[in-house]
């Protein structure tokens, strides 16, 4: 046993050697193998919109850049963009491997949107405020736009589903019950994935 020892060893150390620069080559391979999406809006309406890509929210126009920048694999995709009070914009578009496409993206009024008469006034504080804001399922904003001075939601009165959503992090849903012109706060901090709430003692 002990003359097959050294050349078991000598093998392992091979295999070593021959998986660390492939795996440098993996991760040089990946980022030329995806294609970059460059999403431009003239004003502040297109620049705070939500985006979605096939579906998933990824964040708001302005922030995707940088570390947070859009990157796809080759293929199909499809990306929405949305703002309270005005129509979607949608592009399908084809990714190429190692290009960058710029989209130029331009929010119109929807002309069925209208503001109620009376309402209800919902001032949130939510940790990361990036987050997505969702009232009834239909996207109103990032929790950012809602929160500080002289910034609220402002809503119908009723019964109000409020969803807080962000890729990565755990989503916070709540309903409530608003009588007209009733102000009312929401505070919360969303919680990363994977992790739980500390239980109560």
């Amino acid at each position: 046993m002990r003359r097959h020892l050294p050349v078991q060893l000598a093998d392992s150390v091979l295999l070593l050697c021959m998986l660390v620069p492939f795996g440098a080559n993996l991760r040089a391979q990946s980022n030329e193998v995806l294609g970059e999406i460059e999403l431009v809006g003239a004003t502040k309406i297109e620049k705070t919109s939500g985006v979605w890509v096939d579906g998933q929210y990824l964040g708001y126009l302005k922030e995707l850049k940088g570390s947070k920048k859009i990157l796809l694999l080759p293929g199909q995709h499809e990306i929405v963009v949305r703002q309270d009070g005005y129509q979607d914009f949608t592009s399908k578009i084809t990714v190429r491997p190692g290009e960058k496409q710029t989209i130029s993206v331009k929010m119109v009024r929807d002309p069925r949107f209208q503001m109620p008469s009376v309402f209800s006034e919902i001032k949130l504080s939510v940790t990361p405020d990036r987050a997505a804001v969702f009232v009834d399922e239909q996207f109103v904003g990032h929790a950012g736009e809602f929160g500080g001075v002289a910034k609220s939601l402002l809503i119908a009165p009723g019964h109000r589903k409020i969803t807080i959503s962000l890729p990565g992090y755990q989503t916070f849903s709540t309903d409530v019950d608003l009588a007209p012109n009733q102000k009312f706060q929401i505070k919360t901090d969303l919680m990363k994935e994977g992790t739980s709430p500390l239980s109560p003692e």
